[in-house]
């Protein structure tokens, strides 16, 4: 954080303390959510940024009169140090010592902690009231958000234009998802949804949109009953005025800022579900408010949604075969060029990577923008799980490190999401050794046959025990679920060390990803994006869905088996077959090098 960022950070915690207090309140907090609990916030709902300066994907903060504290998890754990004034700030993890037992542990009897109860989901909501209470505190929702109230220069809400999203691509009407929700609904003895994840009323209303970044999906929300009937609330200025190409029949459209009211009216003597953990918490108090049963559920358009039909899967791979060469002709660019560029004294840089393979994405009319902010690290940039390169951070890509590179698209018939790792030169015998030990976590996964019944918590050790014979580890998850040309992190599914009660299953569409980060140094990542398959005998396994060549050049080889060296090999063919068509004559003879059998 540069000096003047540091005042001005120290500014805006003052101003938010004199307006907490003009309300009566001892401390706020400020989450990074937005009013949709989602991973990206538009520039309007960057709260935390504004008030602390961290940027990261995750976090949430607390400003009392006398002190503050942000927690961030294991990816942004050195970012945080870089971008937070840590005179103001104490540093949390956001796991490990939540927000709920801070607060039960600084909160002193009588403080009051003030919320925006459209900014924290129930399940937060519950835990830090039980923690205030159990300090003796009051935990009160606030009318309005305060960071807004002293924010002078707000951005304004996003106004992204929503499109149709042809059969041809989702594979399932809006009426049929109606009637399949609607049956999962009464089944579970509910009256209503209401809905507040964008990614959700994308899939279900066949549309998608342009509000925030990397997210192709309107900011909405929805209200559904057993009967089918539908309200969608969203802003009328998002659609065009030609409504023929979409399935919006039967369908009531409203303001979204009318969303409590219109629960206090329809949840009356009625069961509602309301996602506990992405839902806004203002709608399960207006639900009892109301005089309805709240019922915190996940929803069950995210359970649909996340079993992708054979549409939907067959747009996943022809989408990997685009990016794959992509990918392709960017590591054989830096191949054939980084090194000279080195020596003649102006090296690639992390920007110049970023932005060339995004030209090459470019170059397919079915590319529509990043899955995410690319990730181009180079050296010891690459230590930071969720590091983005700056003009002033924008390091040279040279032979004295490795090079990260964790990046994906949003296509039409898709979403992508890949990384690998490389190097210029030659690599010490400690980069090698933990290479080949993320790259044996990689394959471990990718070799996996499982029962039926099992969980993403079950086997995420199968990715991670290469490293820990080392006595090495990594503070992130092993993998997560994927969107159709939505969200590129989709719950409910992934791979943790956490408990994950969601069961494998064909259909699903996850990412697997091992890695290992010395601080300062480096950062090695492997990451393939895969579908559950049915492997016969009620087992599964993982497909590849991901096209990309490894580099073996990192590994130590005597150290694979041979089971391991022939799944290389055989990705490596395929991936071979797939993309050489595609690819001009000298990506292609690089791809054939790159490919060679490692088996002899």
């Amino acid at each position: 954080m540069t000096p003047t960022n540091r005042m001005g950070a120290s500014g805006r915690v003052e101003a938010l303390r004199r307006k907490f207090a003009e309300e009566g309140l001892d401390g706020y907090v400020v989450p990074r959510f937005d009013e949709h609990q989602g991973e990206y916030c538009a520039p309007h709902d960057c709260r935390l940024a504004h008030v602390t300066g961290f940027t990261g994907s995750a976090g949430v903060a607390i400003v009392m009169a006398d002190k503050a504290a942000i927690f961030v998890d294991g990816r942004y754990q050195v970012q945080v140090r870089d971008e937070v004034d840590l005179d103001i700030f104490a540093i949390e993890h956001f796991h490990d010592a939540p927000l709920k037992q801070w607060l039960a542990t600084n909160v002193r009897a009588g403080q009051r902690i003030g919320f925006n109860a459209m900014l924290l989901p129930s399940t937060w909501d519950q835990d830090c009231s039980r923690a205030v209470e159990s300090a003796n505190g009051v935990w009160v929702a606030t009318s309005g958000d305060l960071v807004d109230a002293i924010w002078t220069d707000q951005p304004e809400k996003p106004l992204g234009q929503i499109m149709a999203f042809g059969r041809e691509h989702a594979g399932e009407s809006v009426v049929d998802k109606k009637r399949r929700i609607a049956e999962l609904l009464a089944n579970e003895g509910a009256d209503l949804l209401v809905e507040a994840q964008p990614d959700n009323i994308a899939w279900f209303l066949n549309v998608r949109g342009r509000d925030v970044a990397f997210n192709p999906m309107p900011q909405s929300f929805m209200i559904f009953d057993k009967d089918g009937r539908t309200e969608w609330l969203v802003d009328h200025r998002k659609l065009p005025n030609d409504l023929s190409d979409f399935e919006l029949a039967g369908i009531d459209m409203t303001d979204p800022a009318t969303l409590i009211d219109k629960v206090g009216v329809l949840a009356r003597g009625r069961v509602v579900v309301v996602d506990p953990g992405f839902a806004p918490s203002a709608v399960a108090h207006a639900v009892q408010a109301a005089g309805g049963e709240v019922r915190l559920a996940r929803s069950p358009i995210t359970l649909a949604k996340m079993l992708k039909n054979e549409i939907e899967l067959q747009g996943f791979r022809d989408c990997h075969r685009i990016d794959g060469a992509a990918w392709v002709r960017f590591l054989a660019w830096l191949d054939r060029y980084g090194a000279t560029r080195e020596a003649q004294g102006m090296p690639v840089s992390e920007l110049e990577a970023e932005e060339r393979i995004l030209t090459y994405r470019r170059d397919s009319r079915l590319f529509v923008e990043p899955s995410f902010r690319t990730i181009s690290a180079a050296a010891g940039n690459a230590a930071m799980c969720h590091y983005n390169a700056t003009v002033e951070s924008n390091a040279p890509i040279t032979s004295a490190g490795v090079y990260l590179l964790d990046s994906g698209g949003q296509y039409l018939t898709g979403t992508t999401d890949a990384t690998r790792t490389t190097a210029l030169g030659d690599v010490s015998p400690e980069i090698r050794r933990a290479y080949t030990a993320v790259l044996k976590g990689l394959i471990s996964m990718l070799t996996l046959k499982f029962p039926k019944g099992t969980c993403g918590h079950h086997v995420d050790a199968f990715a991670r025990r290469p490293l820990w014979d080392l006595g090495l580890d990594y503070d992130h998850g092993t993998g997560h679920g994927v969107g159709h040309f939505l969200s590129v992190h989709e719950q409910p599914q992934r791979f943790d060390k956490r408990v994950n009660e969601i069961e494998l299953s064909p259909g699903m569409v996850t990412t697997i990803e091992p890695g290992y980060y010395k601080s300062g140094e480096y950062g090695i990542r492997l990451e393939n994006q895969v579908e559950v398959v049915d492997a016969g005998d009620g087992f599964m396994t993982f497909k590849s869905l991901t096209q990309v060549p490894l580099d073996l050049r990192l590994a130590d080889m005597d150290l694979l088996t041979p089971v391991e060296r022939h799944w290389i090999d055989s990705y490596h063919h395929d991936i071979g077959s797939t993309l050489s068509p595609i690819l001009a004559a000298d990506d292609r003879e690089w791809l054939r090098q790159r490919c060679a059998p490692s088996c002899g």
